[in-house]
């Protein structure tokens, strides 16, 4: 297990980097998270990851690549909800690493 400090807190993350208490979630979590990656996170990224976190609140799980997609998709339309936009925000991992970043489990089916 490793840690992540931000704002004078340690933060616990697991063996992958996700958080180990989804309470620990802040939005200057998930821009530490972000930097991790080598990520800066844009209003687009914020966007996606808020989403995320209202589709964990709604359905308890985080979503794989084509559930996200759709889920996108219904939400910000078409142009946002693609695979080609969210694999370029999201270093071509966006269920992943858009969960990681929005304080969520690592979504099941992902390797």
């Amino acid at each position: 297990m490793t840690e992540l400090t931000v704002e004078g807190r340690n933060i616990a993350l697991d063996k992958d980097g996700y958080l180990c208490e989804l309470s620990d979630w802040s939005e200057p979590v998930a821009a530490a998270l972000a930097q991790r990656e080598a990520l800066t996170l844009t209003d687009e990224h914020w966007q996606i990851i808020k989403l995320l976190r209202e589709f964990y609140a709604e359905f308890q799980l985080s979503p794989a690549n084509r559930p996200l997609i759709k889920y996108v998709a219904l939400k910000l339309g078409p142009e946002k909800g693609n695979s080609l936009q969210l694999n370029r925000l999201f270093n071509g991992t966006p269920a992943k690493l858009a969960a990681k970043l929005a304080g969520l489990p690592k979504p099941t089916n992902c390797l």
